[in-house]
């Protein structure tokens, strides 16, 4: 009898805490992310560093490393991965310069995460990627052109 009893009681409690959650009693008390719409607008590629980095001077660095395909057959899906040796990095954002939005991708990461960040960029055309990487110390970012064909022709 106690089994049977048992499991009444956990699934009585499960099926409450379910539908607690299901009408929202059972919210987060935290907020995790805050979604920075001004920064993801179209316009010029110097328009969208400008609202995202207030015109903070942007440093070219080697330790930054993008990898990415040099030629992207389809460019609705480019894979890329970004990572650096930089130390307390807080922000990756990732840009593509000729795509009508170029903010393709904003990442804040913990300083106990190793800054390594990866997505699926869709690009309009042939186009440089930037990766801005944001630390204590300033802003840093690293370039790659990316040549997008259709059909995989490479012409």
């Amino acid at each position: 009898m106690t089994t049977r009893r048992s499991f009444l009681k956990k699934s009585l409690a499960f099926s409450a805490g379910s539908f607690a959650s299901t009408l929202g009693l059972l919210a987060p008390l935290k907020v995790f992310a805050e979604w920075r719409t001004e920064n993801f607008k179209q316009g010029p590629l110097e328009e969208s560093l400008k609202r995202s980095f207030k015109d903070q001077k942007i440093t070219e660095s080697k330790d930054i490393e993008i990898k990415i395909p040099l030629i992207a057959e389809n460019g609705a899906i480019v894979p890329i991965t970004v990572s650096s040796s930089l130390p307390g990095v807080s922000t990756v954002s990732i840009f593509v310069a000729k795509n009508p939005v170029p903010l393709a991708a904003c990442f804040e990461l913990s300083p106990d995460l190793d800054p390594v960040v990866s997505a699926r960029l869709k690009m309009a055309e042939t186009s440089e990627v930037i990766a801005v990487a944001e630390t204590s110390g300033g802003l840093y970012s690293a370039r790659q052109l990316v040549k997008v064909t259709i059909g995989g022709c490479g012409g």
